[in-house]
């Protein structure tokens, strides 16, 4: 049968990503409780495509996903990328893998528990010398208005937001990547905003979390500063992008605040 996609282009004009999207796989990714956490990724495959070529073979990132649906980690997605790259012949791969991450969380003063879900992400690249993997988890939180506090007779307005983090890690001197827990990061946002978000609350634990709020008033600024003033003195890190939102109650809109940092000397691998 002829191979069309491999027909000439005479357009001579290089691809930067071409794929498949769009696509839900089940993977299974490491929880630092239980070992391993069965879920539903949204996946997102690429290559770059020579000016030459007419197409890519889209049935080949299938192939490849499916050879490789165990555990789906920073440790496995370079092997993914790896045979990506080789079974379609192209000098650059990615791929995208966006998730549920289901933690039981317990209330703060009853201890009712409920099941909490948190947005991850994988996002892997390889090149023929380089590989690169990022580590993204979006944490709901509450915040207080420190304004409104400070200019009330009584009460101040809060909000939901949520803090997202970008986070590539540096490696070993033995070269092996270091290795960041998703819990880590769902802690870490928690602690840097007015208070925790809980999927079930009883009376006893409004009370608690609300004032626990009142006590902790931040701005969309102290959250996204607190966030990245942990990140930067975690010596795993090398890379992170972090961004706070934050749900106005009391506005028709909503703030955000974002930071950028990278690790002096630091290299991807």
């Amino acid at each position: 049968m002829d191979d069309i996609q491999n027909a000439v282009d005479e357009r001579n004009w290089p691809i930067d990503q071409v794929g498949v999207s769009d696509l839900r796989h089940p993977i299974v990714v490491l929880d630092r409780d239980n070992r391993r956490q069965q879920t539903v990724a949204e996946v997102k495959m690429s290559v770059d495509l020579p000016h030459q070529f007419k197409g890519t073979h889209m049935s080949r990132f299938l192939e490849v996903l499916n050879e490789h649906s165990g555990e789906v980690t920073m440790r496995t997605l370079p092997r993914i990328l790896r045979a990506i790259r080789g079974r379609l012949g192209a000098a650059r791969a990615g791929i995208e893998l966006t998730f549920p991450y289901f933690l039981e969380r317990r209330a703060p003063v009853t201890g009712a528990t409920g099941l909490m879900d948190y947005q991850c992400a994988f996002v892997g690249t390889a090149e023929e010398d380089s590989e690169d993997f990022v580590l993204a988890v979006r944490v709901p939180v509450n915040s207080l208005c420190p304004c409104s506090k400070a200019i009330s007779d009584y009460g101040a307005h809060n909000q939901r937001g949520y803090v997202t983090m970008h986070v590539r890690t540096g490696r070993s001197a033995d070269g092996k990547p270091h290795f960041i827990w998703i819990e880590e990061l769902v802690s870490l946002a928690e602690l840097a905003a007015s208070a925790p978000v809980y999927p079930l609350l009883k009376r006893a634990d409004e009370r608690h979390v609300t004032m626990q709020a009142y006590d902790n008033p931040a701005f969309v600024e102290d959250v996204v500063r607190n966030v990245a003033v942990a990140l930067r003195a975690d010596a795993r890190v090398d890379w992170f992008l972090v961004e706070a939102v934050h749900q106005e109650s009391i506005h028709n809109h909503s703030v955000f605040a974002r930071i950028r940092w990278e690790r002096k000397g630091a290299t991807r691998g």
